[in-house]
């Protein structure tokens, strides 16, 4: 193994190298039967139910449309990405991890569900990926991003299964989910976390017919002149959670850099701050440039909580984040409390926990 690593080490700079975002969302075979849901779901083909959940060995397609041959059902895993080391915690399966993405610890929800996950061997990230590293765990599969592609390739040609995922919004998710548990045998676990995020979205339109939507303008974490467009996952957070995005026009598949005039042409009534952003809403709030927005001026800014799980990247528990978008934008038809123990049963089914409420303070009372 270590002479054809040695071998294969030239492929580290490609495996590094970012492919370009919005490549097609990963589907699995054999063919599917229908889901049973009545709110729109993807094409059949792309649908795996509990019931067709096939013997190993399988094979899978990937987020770059590899075909990918597994054998038997894998016991050890390896999760180059925190969106799929999540997944995998909510479906049950973090015992198989033997090897996760770097800065584990920054990311409260493995600490508070599987705090064992921050002893494992980290693999790097997407951008310094340690392909010798996960090469040397001689996982029974590895789960990178698809930016990736080229480090998967290398990983097959060593004789370890790997498949690429690209879960860039609520759609890719849910592709990503079912890869997932048909890659790794949990069909029937994946299945239950798609079907509650469905009679989540079910829940929010239901709740939410009718109500206006206020215009919406969500700040990104790395400056509140950065925001989403349409193409993002937070398109759908904001929209699932009744509120109308003023950047949707913006065609950018990462966070778009905006002016200062172009946000106050857009004039929001409400500013939501993504979460673990490097500035405060008090810092927002007293720039100069801002004080003529509709939203400054009546101070409807609000920090989305970072304690438990960035709820503004499409993760398992991204739901949960329309639903908080939900409790603020329209309290009077869902309030905060009812929020607190929707998010408190969806933790606890999911990732084993009892949450505290502090970590989900009452945005409406700042």
């Amino acid at each position: 193994m270590k002479q054809k690593i040695g071998a294969l080490l030239a492929a580290l700079a490609l495996a590094v190298s970012a492919a370009a975002c919005g490549a097609p969302g990963a589907s699995v075979t054999p063919t599917p039967v229908p889901a049973a849901t009545p709110a729109p779901t993807p094409a059949p083909e792309q649908i795996v139910r509990p019931e067709t959940q096939p013997a190993f060995p399988a094979t899978v397609t990937d987020a770059a449309g590899r075909q990918v041959s597994i054998e038997s059902q894998p016991e050890t895993l390896v999760s180059g990405y925190y969106i799929t080391t999540s997944m995998l915690i909510a479906m049950g399966q973090q015992d198989k991890l033997v090897g996760i993405e770097a800065k584990a610890a920054s990311r409260p929800i493995y600490a508070l569900a599987a705090p064992e996950l921050l002893e494992l061997p980290n693999v790097g990230s997407a951008k310094e990926f340690d392909l010798e590293g996960c090469a040397a765990l001689e996982p029974d599969l590895a789960i990178l991003p698809l930016r990736l592609k080229d480090a998967a390739d290398t990983l097959t040609e060593l004789g370890i299964p790997t498949i690429t995922v690209n879960p860039e919004d609520l759609e890719q998710m849910a592709q990503t989910v079912r890869l997932l548990g048909q890659a790794i045998g949990a069909v029937e676990e994946a299945q239950a976390l798609l079907d509650d995020n469905q009679a989540t979205q079910d829940f929010l339109e239901q709740t939410l017919a009718g109500a206006a939507a206020p215009r919406v303008y969500l700040a990104g974490n790395s400056s509140y002149l950065s925001t989403a467009g349409g193409a993002m996952y937070q398109n759908a957070l904001i929209e699932l959670g009744g509120g109308e995005n003023v950047a949707a026009g913006l065609t950018d598949t990462y966070w778009a850099q905006v002016s200062y005039e172009q946000l106050l042409s857009w004039d929001p009534e409400v500013i939501l701050i993504a979460c673990d952003a490097g500035y405060t809403r008090e810092e927002l709030l007293g720039d100069p440039q801002l004080e003529q927005l509709s939203a400054v001026r009546s101070g409807a800014v609000y920090a989305m909580p970072s304690g438990v799980e960035a709820w503004d990247s499409p993760v398992p528990s991204a739901l949960v984040g329309s639903r908080w978008v939900a409790s603020v934008l329209h309290g009077d038809a869902y309030p905060f409390g009812q929020f607190q123990a929707d998010a408190a049963e969806f933790y606890r089914n999911f990732y084993g926990f009892e949450i505290d409420p502090a970590l989900l303070p009452d945005p409406l009372a700042w």
